[in-house]
Formats: structure tokens, sequence, C-alpha cells
């Protein structure tokens, strides 16, 4: 036997080997890819069923939401008559001074200490 077909067969060998292994690497992945789709498929049926419960609800969640659509033009329209001559006028709400808690100030020994003077 030459040395040419000596290598032929050498080089076939590791092309089988490489392919072999490349074959391998690939159907671990796959295998690996089927189970997640297998879990996968088993949560879209459960989603299935979930909203198999759920549909008989939505026609009367549909009829309830025209019912508001429907009303939304008229609520619009006394919302707009509310407003009619309201304006707001920022120079009326300016604050004097620093905000004070409705309830007063309350006292502290702990600003005292500091030397803050609350009055």
């Amino acid at each position: 036997m030459s040395s040419l077909a000596l290598w032929s067969a050498i080089d076939v060998a590791l092309l089988i080997a490489g392919l072999a292994i490349y074959l391998f690497i690939v159907g671990s992945q796959l295998k690996k890819v089927a189970a997640d789709l297998e879990e996968s498929a088993d949560l879209v049926w459960q989603i299935k069923q979930d909203a198999e419960a759920i549909e008989p609800g939505l026609t009367s969640i549909n009829g309830t939401g025209r019912v508001v659509a429907g009303a939304l033009p008229l609520l619009y329209g006394m919302g707009e008559g509310i407003v009619v001559g309201a304006t707001f006028n920022h120079d009326d709400h300016v604050a004097d001074g620093v905000n004070r808690p409705a309830m007063g100030v309350r006292r502290s020994r702990l600003m005292e200490a500091v030397g803050v003077d609350i009055d």
C-alpha cells in the first residue's frame, strides 16, 4: 500500500470520526430542545384549558365594555360642562413660606439638641 493511499484512508477515517462527534453533539442539543418544546407544549395546553374556562364570561365582559364605550361621549360631554368656567390661576395658589403639617409643628427635643429653632 502506498503512502498516498494510507494517508487517504487516515483522512477518511478522521473525517468520519469528526462527523460522528459533530452529529453526537448536535443530537444531544436537539434532545434538549425537544425536551424544552415538550414542556412548552404542556404549558400551552394548560393555558388553553384555563382560557376555555374564561371564554363564557367574555361575552358578558364584552357587553359591559360596549355599554361603557357607548357612555363615554356622554361622560365626556358632562365633564366638559363641569369644567366650563373653571380656570386655574397659579397666582391664587402661591404658598407663603414653608409648608407646615395641618396638625401643627411637632415638638422634638432632638431638633433643639442640634440647635435648630423651629419657632
